[in-house]
């Protein structure tokens, strides 16, 4: 899901990275202390996860576990994401470092609004708080799909298939991105369930 440097028109470019500059510091302000720790498990653990690419057709795919970030981070999910594709940009070239907001938007953002859609069925029963779990990773990445496919077309007719491609490829990483984080939130529930509680509180 990381674009590359030149792929995008400048407008598109100076409007994400303005954007996500509102974004992290959105997110800064709503990161306490005592949530730095795991603000830097999600950021590590979307750094590895995105390094492993499965090729699928002419493109290839990768876990970004984006919506897990949203649904224990809220708006810190955007300076947790932020440093992970800073470091991947900077070690690796993957994305770059010009459309870095572009990227962070694209990622963050979904991230973000699947938190707020799903947070709520975590406060329930074990089963439906794996349900919320499983819908807000597989709808973080469908959202992230959309936006990165946005910004190819509104770069231009010319990634208009791109743009399709970007979603197609990615219906199945939404499945596996679903059981991983249902899974990740059942865990979570079972042995350090205030990461959910202290959320809300900081909120």
């Amino acid at each position: 899901m990381h674009i590359v440097d030149g792929a995008l028109s400048g407008p598109v470019v100076v409007a994400g990275a303005v954007l996500a500059a509102a974004g992290v510091g959105q997110g800064l302000r709503h990161l306490p202390v005592e949530k730095i720790p795991v603000a830097g498990m999600l950021s590590a653990t979307f750094f590895v996860a995105s390094l492993v690419h499965v090729p699928i057709g002419p493109s290839s795919v990768h876990l970004i576990l984006n919506g897990l970030a949203g649904l224990v981070l809220g708006w810190a999910a955007f300076p947790a994401l932020f440093v992970g594709l800073l470091l991947q940009a900077v070690f690796f070239g993957f994305g770059g470092v010009t459309v870095l907001g572009v990227n962070t938007l694209n990622i963050a953002a979904p991230a973000v609004l699947a938190g707020m859609l799903c947070r709520r069925g975590l406060a329930g029963p074990p089963a439906m708080a794996a349900i919320s779990g499983a819908v807000g990773g597989a709808l973080a990445i469908a959202l992230t799909a959309v936006c990165v496919g946005a910004a190819l077309a509104l770069s231009g007719e010319q990634f208009l298939p791109a743009a399709k491609l970007v979603f197609l490829t990615h219906i199945p990483v939404m499945a596996v991105e679903a059981a991983i984080t249902g899974a990740a939130v059942s865990l979570i529930r079972q042995v350090k369930p205030e990461l959910f509680s202290v959320m809300e509180a900081a909120r």
